[in-house]
């Protein structure tokens, strides 16, 4: 008899293996996904069968805190990936101290937008276990984007 994946696995929702192991951990998860237009960061608790998020925040979030309009197609760019952890670094610090990344099915590239958000969200005080190799650097967030004020911004947080 063949074994058969189950629905989340085919579907390219779900690892279930890596899941396992973040689980196991028994700390409250950083989830980092990421859509055509906007970065997702989550603080989310597991409780034995279901997950319960603590705190939610969108790179959407980030035009009520100086955001500039006309870059408001750019809300999936490396500044706004590092604002949206920096955002979610500082709202849940006061709740969780810990956690660890959980990135779903993306692809692990180094110096990417999930590792953005960890930067903004390690930058913020939370304490995530990661690789330095894996951040990318605050100039290369910073470089090439003309009207966008990372520390003025950050300051409104």
């Amino acid at each position: 008899m063949t074994r058969r994946l189950k629905r989340r696995r085919k579907e390219a929702k779900t690892d279930y293996r890596a899941r396992l192991a973040l689980l196991k951990s028994e700390k409250p998860r950083l989830v980092i996904r990421r859509t055509n237009r906007y970065l997702i960061a989550q603080l989310v608790e597991s409780d034995i069968a279901q997950d319960k998020v603590i705190m939610s925040v969108t790179s959407k979030d980030l035009i009520s805190k100086g955001w500039p309009s006309e870059k408001i197609g750019s809300l999936k760019s490396l500044p706004a990936a590092y604002l949206t952890g920096y955002l979610i670094g500082k709202m849940g610090k006061q709740k969780i101290k810990e956690a660890v990344l959980d990135i779903g099915m993306h692809r692990n590239m180094h110096k990417s937008r999930i590792y953005a958000v960890l930067k903004g969200a390690v930058d913020a005080g939370l304490i995530v276990p990661h690789s330095k190799e894996a951040l990318p650097e605050i100039d290369k967030i910073t470089k090439n984007k003309q009207s966008i004020n990372i520390e003025k911004i950050k300051e409104k947080m």
